[in-house]
């Protein structure tokens, strides 16, 4: 790259999490992307995300280009199995830089929310304007100068002319989207599915083109739920941040803990107990059935199947029952700790997980009769919102989305964490990425985590739920009466929270609905500097208007409920 570009590329950055990294200048940012995904052999063919930070109260900079922001992109290369970060700097207010939409369709909504988050601009961009904050915000609350809480903003109060105002900015104008109110033969009709709609699963609102019951074009609306998940981790110690990672993916449970202390883990250099490793392992793939039970109920629902989802929140409600006994928790657990588990298993919990591991199989054979096999389901779903491989590379699915398309990749044989790489499992996946293949794949899945629960169960090892080490949260009280220093220790990382060094570090795993991930960057400080949340289900919302053109508006429903989403996923 540097011989390639010369003085295009600044520097090169060690990182503590190995990725390589590359310092960029703004007017070579597009040239260097497309070289990477296609002038080169095993190209970086996927933008896994794209952020920005404000650097401007950062202090360890460790002879980093000068910056008042950055603007990181991390692509990666299933050829290589490797990620590449690279990092433009950017000085100024209201910097501005090349977009490279051009190069990835994908970067559209990423760009749109540095543009919301940060007001950095991008030239080129099709339509550059905010996506989760409401039009009619001010400022960018991404920024340090942002207040983080809303008692920092003054009262709220609703003039006449501020109702106005709002009601003016809910109108869709067409012609900023490129569309047309009709063509030389026939009037188009616009129509609005959400925000409170059953099939949107959530407040999600998606104005529709319509020619007839044909879907012309779409428009996603998202960020009704945008709570700013990544402005909390800022204010939040390490340690309290993790039950707002809950949140997140609130069907995913602990695998949210999971994505965000991988990254802490990494910065901190703690290694972690075998036992708590499997203890882990074992509760994320319960919340994987638990969620794949939630989206195979409610999705049979969309398509007219009503008793399927009282069967299978039944089932889900067994799985709780499970996850309570050990975390206390139902939904929220907040039970993964930076080190560890907050507590060893409790006496009894084999019975319980051994008693699921053998009910749960011939459900699955049942449901599958019931909802898969169904002519009616068949009929709803074959054929409908078809994408090929290159598609969903290019649009940043990941998961059972990807998998229906033919690749046979999953983060935890690939890539493993957390100790999966001892575990026997297979990755389901299918050839013709519509609707009824991403069902199967997300059907099969489940059978594959029963088996991995059923491992954890068989094979739990003996030894340490945390790690002995002096930033795992909180050190063991039984030591605290011993010795001073850990008493001060203890004090502390209640009090405080633990100091992790100074660093970045990404974090990537297989959660429940695709490829999750943490970026974290550490000024020395007892919060994060910035906490960059990468969801799987925003680039799959993103690719809904592209699948569902030339369907029906009821094949709309299809499409969405086959992508399982969750909209605390999309908007954070």
């Amino acid at each position: 790259m540097q011989n390639r570009f010369g003085s295009g590329i600044i520097l090169q950055e060690p990182a503590v999490d190995e990725t390589p990294t590359l310092w960029v200048t703004g007017e070579n940012i597009v040239t260097v992307v497309d070289h990477l995904r296609s002038k080169i052999s095993r190209p970086y063919s996927f933008l896994y995300d794209l952020c920005g930070i404000d650097e401007r109260n950062r202090t360890k900079k460790n002879h980093l280009p000068p910056a008042d922001f950055t603007i990181v992109y991390h692509l990666f290369s299933y050829d290589r199995n490797d990620f590449i970060r690279l990092k433009v700097p950017l000085q100024g207010e209201y910097p501005s830089l090349p977009s490279i939409t051009p190069v990835f369709v994908n970067a559209n909504w990423y760009e749109r929310e540095v543009y919301d988050m940060f007001g950095i601009r991008f030239a080129g961009h099709p339509h550059l304007q905010r996506i989760l904050m409401p039009l009619t915000w001010q400022g960018h609350p991404l920024r340090k100068e942002h207040p983080a809480r809303a008692t920092d903003m003054g009262p709220f109060q609703l003039w006449d002319e501020k109702q106005d105002a709002e009601q003016a900015a809910l109108q869709f104008r067409p012609e900023e989207w490129g569309m047309k109110r009709h063509s030389d033969d026939a009037d188009f009709m616009f129509l609005n599915i959400g925000p409170q709609h059953p099939g949107t699963h959530g407040v999600l609102r998606i104005i529709l083109q319509l020619d007839g019951e044909e879907i012309v074009d779409a428009v996603p609306e998202i960020g009704f739920h945008h709570r700013g998940a990544e402005k909390m981790g800022e204010r939040q110690s390490w340690h309290t941040y993790i039950p707002y990672t809950d949140r997140v993916d609130y069907l995913g449970g602990v695998m949210n803990n999971l994505a965000y202390l991988l990254a802490v883990e990494r910065l901190a250099g703690i290694e972690i107990p075998d036992r708590a490793r499997v203890i882990r392992v074992m509760l994320c793939e319960l919340f994987r059935i638990a969620s794949h039970l939630v989206w195979f109920g409610t999705f049979a629902q969309d398509l007219g199947q009503l008793s399927p989802v009282f069967y299978m929140f039944t089932d889900r409600e067994k799985i709780f029952d499970i996850i309570e006994a050990i975390c206390g928790g139902r939904m929220h657990p907040n039970w993964f700790r930076i080190g560890g588990v907050a507590q060893d298993l409790p006496g009894g919990w084999a019975r319980l997980v051994q008693d699921f591991v053998h009910y749960f199989p011939k459900k699955i054979t049942e449901y599958r009769k019931m909802v898969i096999d169904n002519s009616l389901f068949k009929a709803r779903t074959r054929g409908v919102g078809i994408y090929t491989l290159q598609e969903a590379i290019d649009w940043g699915v990941t998961g059972p989305g990807l998998r229906a398309c033919g690749l046979e990749w999953d983060l935890r044989k690939k890539r493993p964490y957390s100790g999966y790489e001892q575990f026997d499992f297979e990755i389901p996946t299918a050839l013709n990425g519509d609707c009824y293949d991403r069902s199967l794949v997300r059907v099969e899945e489940m059978r594959q985590s029963l088996r991995i629960v059923a491992q954890c169960l068989n094979n739990m090892p003996a030894g340490r739920y945390k790690a002995e080490h002096a930033l795992a949260t909180p050190p063991d009280k039984q030591y605290t009466m011993q010795d001073i220093e850990t008493l001060i220790t203890h004090f502390l990382n209640v009090s405080w929270g633990p100091v992790i060094p100074a660093g970045e570090a990404m974090s990537c795993i297989e959660a429940t609905k695709g490829a999750n991930g943490y970026y974290l960057i550490s000024d020395g400080g007892t919060s994060a500097y910035r906490v960059r949340i990468r969801t799987p289900s925003f680039p799959h919302m993103q690719m809904v208007p592209y699948i569902s053109k030339g369907y029906t508006v009821a094949d709309l429903l299809a499409i969405l409920g086959s992508v399982d989403f969750v909209l605390a996923d999309i908007d954070r």
